[in-house]
């Protein structure tokens, strides 16, 4: 059941709304002129009115019992903010040119992470555009964009959205985002947007009274939980549903990040994601074009991704922290918060094999077993990174990889990622060693919540190390020096960097034993008792020989190849990726006694015997 105002012809708009709670309901046109209408009660909560000659744009708010004037819940768009009036939006009046777009499969994809108001100067979906051809020649072929529902002010990560339906009046509203996915397939590049059913943001959340949104049943970082299972979570339900339905539908999207799904709490016989991926599932029949569900959850539950049939939700993918947490302690050292349950070669090598290193494996950090094995899921259901939003952002200082580790180490970790058999996702400017933070900001209104916010962020930091103040995120200052500096691309050493990226995304394309991702056509080794190990892909009678070193120093090993002729493609400490010059084998066949030189790697090819 649709909410909110959607036209049902070309002057006609319905209005709906889920309001349980007050005794009356009336619809309030703000502009072009302003009139009060009582709106009619149906069952369950549901109020309705049809209203003939509502022009795109129109102004409205609803009256709760005569005196609350709310902002719609399912607001398509806030033109003056979170405590402003809605305005009705029309999706008709878009002309898409992406008729015959079909969407990226999973296994080809490769994900770029962007948030839009630094990743330009101008900070809106429109400026995304002129970029777009550099991400394509690069190698990128879908766009994620942190999330877009309105939120407060205009700065802040976006997780502080109060109107899931709505785009962010400071990036552009509505036409600019459609404009930005229309572009974005006319280059044959996918667009997934990251939404928020975990939490709603404080400042502007008036769905309490309207109705039980949330429940005391559980209580969760931000406070009570949405209301997925309690009385009258079936509407709830429908609120979220429709609105995941509703960015396919009129911003043609072709897929959802789900942030932080183990924050929803959902005992219920037929779970939330489960319900919500059979509906889309519906959709993406209907519509001819498959869409896709990737939800981010630290609970490395593989009941999420497993089919119904035998027992799962039934989504598409999801991300993989302990790829992350591998890498990062390999190449950082840190062993403090989560990091404490990684820092060994054989994490990676697992995280390579299997998905999942904590398969119902002891966590210190958590003190406890974690997690279930995922040796039976194809490798393109795990999104892997060496650095996104939250594991940079939520860094004190939002030091990205590029201020913590060498270049050679940061060649290491693109060669780490990229040649896995995962969905490789980067950060915006990790690609040419972005150096700018990407630190944690907001724009609030209430100096209550600001004083809390700040206050949350040191409190988050208790468990690591770090020393200081975190920047003020409610200074602009903070959010300023987030923006990239995408100029750097053309200077050195960051050209170097992002050729060295746009070399490696070309032999994931082109090379058939990299974009096949089959578990079964693999092979991880670690060597010896160092931080190294070999990763042998294959796909028919061609295959590929990577050999790394994670060790700040050379390793000597004796390194057995694979049977066959194997030719070097790529040496990232070959000078003409500014390395300290190439020491491994051009070429062999047998077992040899080689120096691996350190924070780095060697790509063989097998050569044909054709």
């Amino acid at each position: 059941m649709r909410v909110g105002a959607n036209y049902v012809s070309e002057d006609q708009c319905e209005f709906r709304v889920w309001a349980p709670y007050p005794e009356e309901v009336a619809l309030k046109i703000h502009a072009p002129e302003e009139s009060i209408h009582p709106m009619e009660k149906g069952d369950r909560g549901y109020w309705y009115l049809t209203l003939d000659r509502v022009p795109p744009g129109t102004r409205y708010s609803f009256l709760l019992d005569g005196d609350k004037d709310r902002p719609d819940p399912a607001s398509q768009f806030q033109p003056d903010g979170v405590h402003g009036a809605s305005a009705v939006i029309n999706h008709k009046e878009f002309s898409w040119s992406d008729v015959d777009w079909q969407n990226i499969p999973l296994k080809e994809m490769v994900l770029y992470e962007i948030h839009v108001g630094t990743f330009t100067p101008e900070g809106t979906f429109q400026a995304v555009i002129p970029r777009l051809d550099d991400l394509k020649d690069l190698g990128v072929n879908v766009i994620e964009l942190m999330p877009v529902a309105q939120f407060p002010g205009s700065r802040n990560w976006g997780y502080d959205g109060v109107y899931p339906y709505a785009v962010q009046n400071s990036y552009g509203g509505p036409d600019q985002l459609k404009q930005l996915v229309n572009a974005c397939h006319e280059r044959g590049m996918a667009v997934v947007l990251d939404v928020v059913c975990n939490h709603l943001g404080p400042e502007g959340n008036y769905l309490w009274d309207y109705g039980p949104y949330f429940t005391s049943k559980y209580r969760t970082p931000w406070g009570e939980a949405v209301n997925f299972d309690d009385a009258y979570s079936d509407e709830v339900r429908n609120y979220f549903i429709g609105n995941a339905l509703h960015w396919f539908a009129h911003y043609h999207l072709d897929g959802l990040r789900l942030d932080a799904v183990h924050a929803i709490y959902d005992m219920s016989a037929r779970p939330f994601l489960q319900e919500l991926a059979e509906q889309v599932a519906d959709f993406s029949a209907t519509a001819g074009k498959e869409v896709y569900l990737m939800p981010e959850s630290d609970l490395n539950d593989t009941r999420i991704i497993r089919p119904r049939e035998v027992g799962g939700f039934g989504l598409d993918a999801q991300w993989s922290d302990d790829f992350h947490h591998s890498v990062h302690t390999l190449l950082t050292g840190e062993d403090d918060g989560y990091y404490e349950d990684f820092g060994r070669i054989e994490d990676l090598a697992g995280a390579l094999r299997n998905g999942f290193v904590y398969d119902w494996r002891y966590s210190r950090h958590r003190k406890r077993h974690h997690g279930s094995s995922s040796v039976d899921r194809p490798a393109e259901q795990f999104i892997v990174c060496v650095q996104n939003h939250d594991q940079v952002g939520n860094r004190m200082n939002g030091e990205r990889l590029s201020a913590m580790v060498s270049f050679e180490a940061q060649k290491l970790a693109a060669g780490i990622l990229l040649l896995s058999p995962n969905i490789p996702l980067l950060f915006m400017g990790q690609e040419y060693g972005e150096p700018n933070p990407f630190l944690y900001f907001v724009s609030h209104g209430d100096e209550e919540l600001i004083r809390a916010v700040r206050d949350g962020r040191q409190a988050e930091f208790e468990s690591f190390q770090w020393e200081g103040e975190p920047p003020d995120p409610q200074d602009e200052a903070t959010f300023q020096r987030s923006k990239l500096r995408w100029n750097l691309r053309q200077k050195q050493p960051h050209q170097s960097l992002h050729a060295f990226y746009r070399k490696l995304l070309e032999f994931r394309r082109t090379l058939p034993p990299l974009n096949h991702l089959e578990k079964d056509q693999m092979e991880v080794t670690v060597p010896g008792d160092y931080a190294a190990l070999t990763l042998h892909r294959w796909h028919g009678d061609e295959a590929v020989f990577l050999v790394c070193n994670f060790e700040e120093r050379d390793v000597v090993t004796d390194l057995t190849f694979p049977p066959g002729r194997w030719e070097k493609i790529l040496d990232s400490a070959a000078h003409i990726w500014r390395g300290d010059g190439e020491r491994m084998p051009e070429r062999d066949d047998s077992s040899v006694s080689v120096t691996v030189p350190a924070l780095s790697f060697s790509l063989y090819q097998k050569e044909s015997t054709a």
